[in-house]
């Protein structure tokens, strides 16, 4: 299932979920949480705006563009309200939509410039429908993290899967294929193995 960070997470509460990657989520009494990545937002544009993937762009200059936002709510937006705090510049918002792809669309037409996951835009820039660059003053990640709930053992299966969610990541990352990301210095190596060890 596919769904807002925050849904998860209440799905994960109410036991509706077993397990769940989440973003910018610390542990709870309720959910037990493993950082996995830290995953940088890049600057995008449409083509022929001159980003590249080489060069990292100030935030001022994404934000002296028309600009494409998440809703507000979203986690993403969170993210770049606070990066746009700090920066004394009033875009001007031609967008807020709720749909990474819809944002896409709005800015490979021309409509504007957005803030997006790395990972997410990676093709579009290599295929030459957008442009991008990694961000700098300030540099914006978000962490993403494994959820599992706290009540009890995790059951096997869970724990299996869990286990091989990590791996997979772990190769993603050190492959190149998760673009914008780097390995949290504490991702585990086998969770099973670990809890194996601990009991």
């Amino acid at each position: 299932m596919t769904a807002y960070s925050g849904h998860l997470q209440e799905w994960l509460d109410l036991g509706d979920a077993d397990l769940s990657l989440l973003y910018n989520l610390d542990s709870s009494p309720s959910l037990a949480v493993t950082p996995l990545v830290e995953e940088e937002l890049w600057a995008v544009a449409p083509p022929g705006s001159g980003l590249t993937p080489e060069v990292p762009v100030k935030c001022r200059t994404v934000l002296e563009h028309p600009f494409v936002l998440p809703v507000s709510g979203h986690g993403l937006r969170s993210l770049i309200d606070q990066a746009r705090a700090t920066i004394d510049v009033q875009p001007r918002i031609v967008a807020e939509v709720n749909s990474l792809q819809l944002q896409k669309t709005l800015v490979q037409a021309g409509h504007g410039w957005s803030m997006l996951p790395a990972a997410g835009v990676r093709h579009d820039v290599e295929s030459g429908i957008l442009t991008g660059a990694p961000l700098r003053d300030p540099h914006i990640t978000r962490q993403v993290v494994l959820g599992l709930q706290r009540s009890g053992r995790t059951p096997t299966p869970v724990e299996a899967v869990a286990s091989e969610m990590v791996r997979v990541v772990r190769r993603l990352v050190l492959d190149g294929v998760w673009s914008g990301a780097r390995l949290s210095s504490s991702l585990p190596g086998d969770r099973r193995a670990n809890q194996d060890s601990d009991s």
